[in-house]
């Protein structure tokens, strides 16, 4: 028995030393491990490469689609102004007549399809008024009836902001001053459409 003690003791002796000296030469060899410093010719110049290349693309999708509302004449503002204020009396009098056939008709697809998206339909049948009425919007029709009809009759266009060559935000002014956003409306094929 004593024999078995002496040999485990032994045993255990070699193995942890082993696994001490080990320990020790990889510790060693980790500080001892010379430093590779890149040479400038042959790691530095393909970051830079890459850089300017990763850069290039960006700035040219940024001027593709960069506009500069200052590049709207005072002629074009002023006509565009005046379009978009006829075209909202126009609308406001198609809303007074609960025109749905003839307002639909004024929207883009785009729009259309989001207005008649059925999980924009149910948040919408949350607001309080609409809860409060008991109103569920099933259709875009729906939407025009209880949500278009009681709010957007009797618009205002006072004023408006390109954001595109033939795009523009049309703003009403509260009589505290506060701009407030009606439409936003987009002019193609000679037609304006609301978009937004």
């Amino acid at each position: 028995m004593k024999n078995n003690l002496r040999y485990l003791f032994s045993l255990t002796f070699v193995v942890i030393t082993a696994l001490s000296c080990q320990t020790q030469q990889s510790a060693s060899l980790k500080t001892q491990q010379p430093i590779h410093e890149p040479s400038p010719t042959s790691e530095i110049e393909p970051v830079i490469e890459t850089a300017t290349v990763q850069t290039e693309p960006a700035i040219e999708v940024k001027d593709e689609t960069y506009f500069d509302p200052t590049s709207i004449s005072k002629e074009v503002f002023d006509a565009t102004k005046g379009e978009v204020q006829a075209l909202i009396e126009e609308l406001n009098q198609l809303i007074r007549d609960k025109n749905y056939t003839a307002w639909v008709q004024y929207l883009s697809p785009g729009y259309r399809e989001s207005l008649s998206n059925p999980e924009f339909l149910k948040t919408v049948s949350e607001s309080s008024r609409l809860k409060n009425q008991k109103i569920v919007l099933k259709s875009l029709e729906d939407y025009f009836l209880y949500v278009v009809v009681p709010s957007r009759a009797n618009d205002r266009v006072d004023d408006i902001e390109f954001i595109g060559q033939n795009r523009v935000k049309a703003y009403t002014i509260t009589s505290k001053g506060q701009r407030l956003r009606l439409y936003e409306l987009e002019k193609t094929n000679g037609n304006w459409n609301i978009v937004n």
